[in-house]
């Protein structure tokens, strides 16, 4: 309540209200210095004993020779330090292999963990918002380790309670520039940890040529190419489907004739058959006799895919209560049907009847053919649903160079993208870019990088050659096989 003051100028309110306002004011509590000290010592031991269990070695290295020097003097520890310098260098000019996966890497490992991590960790959280900085404190993720490889740091990763993998994959670019990499990709490494890579090289720079034909006929896995992490790039193609996309000159042609070379000597014993499917009749024209069946008419191509599906509904009577997988045998080969560009078939050519003969054929070979010896391998260039309706029908997915990046997960699948497969990113120059490609598998859904071999035209014609002269190991046929 308030009243006014008399006067002849400027008149006043005064509250007349008392202040009944409780000025609460915490207790401060004097800790005793010799509390601080003791448990400023304990944590020091405590640290002093975790490292020492955790890097026995380290600590070793850097404990013997002061032992030595204190003991006998410093020309002792010098001469120690030389020799073992000495050990090291011929070690890792005769067995450098060896010797970087024992040592080499974890030094790498452990300079890029005190230099690069530990010392942006705080900044590049809170900035990128993984962090919180809540009443004068950060609430950090647990940097748990780094290791390194030939090509990348992997770093663990323990995620604050509450947050998902979500939140790490929707910032892999603030994750890749805090720490200076080119890219991040967020896999699972257990429940509440996480593991990032951060690319430090790109090991798929360097086009690869095509691989040699393989002297023992399979069925698969079929090597391809070469992974990342160097190890080899083996694709799966009895008892799947795949679906390759890709831009123009993303190196499609890489993959599938990769696979055919691949299958070269299984065809030639009669293990395998290839049907091909050529409606522009510029890719796969050139290897017309290492096919069984060959068509690029849309007309032709619509009962090429009725007859494997015909061969297929033969085979699951027969196998009915009797097997539930195919085993290939010259008998009954495996059937693997190659549609290059299958969006002219599905969704661009002007006859709707056929189209929808086409599409039916499409739907049901991927839907029941793989468990009785018949797959697919369908490339095209626009993923669109509109365009290839099945998609979703294919186990196994192959995404090349694409132009936009919400196609990545139109191939992928949903959130592939975040998880560091930047498709959409790889170059279109033809040295550096044709034939990588991010693949996600139906037995590891997280995306994996490779890049398939090139084969170029006069390695098609020398397959050729070869395959009509008989050139090619002709080993032995049938069930063992």
């Amino acid at each position: 309540m308030f009243k006014k003051l008399p006067g002849d100028e400027a008149q006043h309110l005064v509250s007349t209200t008392p202040d009944t306002a409780v000025v609460f004011r915490p207790a401060v509590v004097q800790t005793p210095a010799i509390v601080t000290l003791v448990i400023f010592a304990w944590r020091l031991l405590a640290g002093a004993v975790r490292l020492l269990w955790r890097h026995p070695i380290a600590a070793a290295v850097v404990a013997v020779p002061g032992v030595i020097w204190t003991l006998y003097g410093w020309q002792w520890s010098a001469a120690l330090v030389t020799l073992a310098l000495v050990g090291l260098t011929a070690w890792a000019l005769a067995d450098r292999s060896s010797f970087l996966r024992r040592i080499g890497w974890r030094l790498l490992a452990w300079w890029r963990l005190v230099w690069i991590y530990r010392r942006h960790w705080q900044p590049v959280m809170i900035i990128s918002g993984l962090g919180r900085h809540v009443r004068g404190r950060d609430y950090l993720p647990h940097l748990a380790k780094v290791s390194c490889t030939s090509w990348a740091d992997l770093v663990t990763v323990k995620m604050l309670t509450g947050q998902s993998v979500t939140d790490w994959a929707d910032r892999i670019d603030h994750l890749a520039h805090g720490f200076g990499a080119t890219s991040c990709r967020v896999t699972v490494a257990r429940p509440g940890r996480l593991l990032l890579a951060f690319p430090r090289r790109d090991p798929l720079a360097t086009p690869l040529p095509a691989l040699p034909i393989p002297g023992v006929p399979s069925v698969g896995p079929v090597e391809i190419g070469k992974r990342e992490d160097g190890t080899p790039w083996r694709l799966k193609v009895h008892g799947t489907h795949l679906l390759v996309a890709g831009a123009t000159g993303a190196g499609k042609g890489s993959i599938i004739w990769s696979v055919i070379r691949g299958l070269l000597p299984a065809v030639r014993a009669g293990l395998v058959q290839v049907w091909a499917l050529d409606p522009k009749l510029m890719e796969l024209s050139f290897g017309r006799a290492l096919f069984d069946r060959y068509a690029a008419d849309p007309a032709a191509c619509a009962e090429l895919l009725e007859a494997a599906v015909k061969v297929m509904q033969e085979r699951a009577g027969r196998f009915a209560g009797v097997q539930r997988d195919h085993i290939p045998m010259v008998e009954d080969p495996f059937v693997l049907v190659v549609v290059d560009e299958v969006a002219f078939l599905t969704a661009y050519q002007s006859d709707k009847g056929l189209k929808l003969r086409i599409s039916a054929a499409l739907a049901t070979l991927t839907t029941q053919g793989r468990a009785v010896g018949v797959g697919v391998l369908a490339a095209l260039q626009d993923p669109r649903k509109d365009v290839l309706s099945i998609r979703n029908l294919f186990p196994d997915k192959i995404a090349l160079r694409l132009d936009e990046s919400e196609q990545v997960d139109m191939v992928l699948g949903d959130g592939a993208r975040d998880r560091g497969a930047l498709a959409d990113l790889i170059s279109p120059n033809p040295t550096l870019g044709a034939g990588i490609a991010y693949a996600r598998l139906e037995t590891s859904p997280e995306p994996t990088r490779a890049r398939a071999g090139y084969v170029c035209d006069a390695d098609i014609r020398a397959m050729v050659a070869a395959f009509a002269a008989d050139t090619l190991p002709l080993p032995q046929t049938g069930e063992g096989a």
